[in-house]
């Protein structure tokens, strides 16, 4: 959190020092040490109003240099007088939930008027800032820079491949501080490579190579990024709803008939749900490549969604992320339209804070995969078994002995979701699954109280589906959270959300499953779910019992804290060179871990680090653990009828 002394509070502090400590002043530091006297921090950037920007600015994107990924920026800014002027790059960005501007890719800036150079200086603070000093007689400004998208993936997300890229008008664009985003004017235009297509929630009109986008506020711009790509398909699946799809080569845009129904039964399912739209179009921006960084990013008119390859083509081979576009799209409601207050920033320099993430993306993760089930991308045998996964790791995580569910909403900001060796133990994002699990069992105890007439539908609607057509941004609290919950079904809800989100607990909260006629078990067999898993890895995991996940190469990926793995002395980056005395298989691995139920046949790895070997005997006989949910009693349990779709089998053309 960026903290500026401001005048008051400078001040202030001065009083309350001439006043002295209400103790025994501090002794003065040794005269043979130097002490220097902190200098307050002024600020200079212009505060955010909700005032209009006076005039258009115009955003030329060169885009054509795919084999150097780097786009080429002008930008014209008018200006209404002479004076300081601050020009930011953006760096809170939504649905990021953390500071993620990429400033370091910014290079070449020159900014001129009337054709002269005009200097600028770089803010000390705050270095997204750059302050320039308006001549006399400027209507505007030009700033030109290039933005040196990653050419490895060691320097961030792939962007642009030479079939495909992803322009997020953020890392191609500044906008003068002082206002409000949604007060800045701005038309865009894109020069494509030759013969691509491009899909956004912007509209405009092409000419050759050139797109020009209709004029839209810096908002609503950077709320609408473009994928564009050699290979192009778009599907129409509801009313003003399309699913644009690029891809690495044209044999992975041939979608069968069912598959397109199926996604066009989410778009029917989510109108059936929230009973309310908040946009006037949406556009699904879908990439399937092994080229292009995946993506699973919100928007309000459109998402940002990457996959790899096979999604259309190996449709059987089971779910694989099947998950993402319901969930991007739920955001639409959840996230965009309802956002929680202090998520809610007036421009990209404000810092946000993401108390209510467990609201956010919780129950967006609920309602997509319940969205997932009712529209048929997932099977309901595939959304139990992924419901018994998330519960299952999440009953992994020890350290939720020690840091509540609701402090992981922090995390974007302190780890910004880079790798960590004990994520069990530190935790990670866990608002999302665990979220997760938090609805569905408010889901079973409106169920329960209100005798099946009610369930977790009718807060979505009365929540999420005001104000039909509506595509600005409404936000709450956690206590309107509560308030809506009560008047959908009264209950203790402040202290339910108390218990599971503000406090450390012993396990994953899994009463939801109970209340709706299922229990968390393990057998010896992996479910749909863990089975991806282990196909993804290459590998083993064991997470739930021996306390261990170990790749194909033999390469130690995560340790369970205190598990048997752990108190063996196992960690993260080891590598298994052998099992029992022979060169470690999977299946070898797999094979030891059974016979192990006989005590007589324990357990022992010879592991590699650097340039050490280890052996290390595993105490551990519980055999191989995979977990499953299971049927507590006869008949349909609201577990059962929270997923049964609520349209007809048939999607409609026109949804609305």
């Amino acid at each position: 959190m960026r903290f500026l002394l401001t005048l008051p509070l400078l001040l202030a502090s001065a009083s309350a020092l001439a006043q002295g400590p209400a103790t025994a002043p501090a002794a003065p530091p040794p005269a043979n040490r130097s002490a220097p006297i902190a200098q307050p921090v002024v600020n200079t950037i212009p505060e955010a109003r909700d005032i209009a920007y006076p005039g258009t600015m115009l955003l030329e994107v060169d885009a054509t240099d795919t084999a150097r990924r780097i786009f080429r920026v002008k930008q014209t800014i008018p200006v209404a007088s002479s004076g300081p002027m601050t020009l930011l790059f953006p760096e809170w960005l939504p649905g990021n939930h953390g500071p993620r501007g990429q400033i370091d890719k910014l290079a070449g800036l020159r900014i001129t008027a009337n054709g002269a150079e005009v200097p600028w200086t770089r803010d000390p603070v705050d270095v997204y800032a750059f302050h320039i000093s308006i001549p006399a007689n400027a209507r505007s400004i030009v700033a030109e820079f290039q933005y040196l998208s990653a050419t490895a993936p060691n320097q961030g997300r792939i962007i642009v491949t030479q079939s495909m890229m992803n322009l997020q008008w953020e890392a191609v664009s500044l906008y003068p501080a002082g206002y409000y985003v949604r007060q800045i004017p701005v038309q865009a235009s894109v020069t494509w490579p030759e013969g691509w297509q491009a899909a956004t929630a912007l509209r405009g009109k092409t000419s050759g190579a050139t797109t020009r986008y209709d004029t839209v506020d810096y908002e609503t711009l950077v709320d609408s990024p473009v994928f564009a790509g050699r290979y192009f398909k778009a599907f129409d699946i509801g009313t003003n709803v399309k699913l644009n799809v690029v891809a690495d080569s044209p044999a992975e845009l041939e979608a069968k008939p069912d598959q397109i129904a199926k996604h066009a039964k989410l778009v029917d399912e989510a109108d059936a749900l929230f009973g309310a739209r908040h946009f006037d179009h949406y556009d699904f921006l879908f990439a399937i490549t092994d080229e292009m960084g995946g993506i699973g990013l919100e928007h309000h008119r459109s998402s940002e969604n990457g996959v790899d390859t096979g999604y259309f083509t190996k449709w059987d081979d089971g779910p694989g992320d099947r998950n993402l576009l319901p969930h991007e799209y739920v955001h639409s409601w959840d996230g965009k339209f309802r956002r929680p207050e202090l998520l809610w920033t007036p421009d990209y320099r404000t810092p946000m804070q993401g108390s209510l993430l467990w609201v956010y993306e919780g129950q967006t993760q609920f309602w997509g995969y319940v969205l997932g089930a009712r529209s048929g991308l997932y099977s309901k045998e595939q959304t139990l078994d992924a419901y018994a996964s998330i519960a299952a790791r999440l009953d992994t995580a020890k350290g939720r002995s020690w840091r509540p569910m609701g402090d992981t909403a922090n995390d974007p900001i302190i780890s910004a979701r880079r790798p960590k060796g004990w994520t069990n133990y530190q935790r990670a994002e866990d608002y999302y699954n665990e979220g997760l699990l938090i609805w569905l069992e408010a889901d079973g105890i409106i169920r329960r109280e209100s005798k099946g007439a009610k369930g977790l539908d009718d807060f979505a609607r009365a929540f999420f589906g005001i104000k039909d057509g509506d595509w600005g941004q409404v936000t709450y609290t956690r206590q309107d959270v509560i308030d809506t919950l009560n008047a959908v079904q009264p209950y203790d809800w402040a202290g339910f959300l108390a218990t599971r989100v503000d406090r450390p607990t012993s396990e994953a909260p899994k009463n939801g499953f109970t209340l709706g006629g299922y229990r968390l078990e393990y057998t010896d067999t992996p479910n749909s779910t863990t089975r991806e898993i282990e196909k993804a890895l290459k590998g083993v995991d064991q997470s739930y019992g021996v306390g261990l996940m170990v790749k194909g190469d033999g390469e130690i990926t995560a340790v369970i804290w205190d598990s048997p793995a752990f108190r063996a002395g196992l960690t993260v980056g080891q590598k298994v060179i052998a099992v029992n005395g022979t060169e470690y298989t999977p299946d070898l691995l797999k094979g030891a871990l059974i016979a192990a139920k006989d005590p007589k046949r324990p357990v022992e790895l010879l592991v590699r680090r650097e340039k050490a070997f280890t052996t290390i005997k595993l105490d551990y006989s519980l055999g191989l653990r995979y977990p499953r949910l299971a049927k507590t009693g006869e008949g349909e349990g609201s577990l059962d009828r929270l997923l049964q779709p609520k349209t007809t089998t048939a999607p409609s053309s026109n949804p609305k």
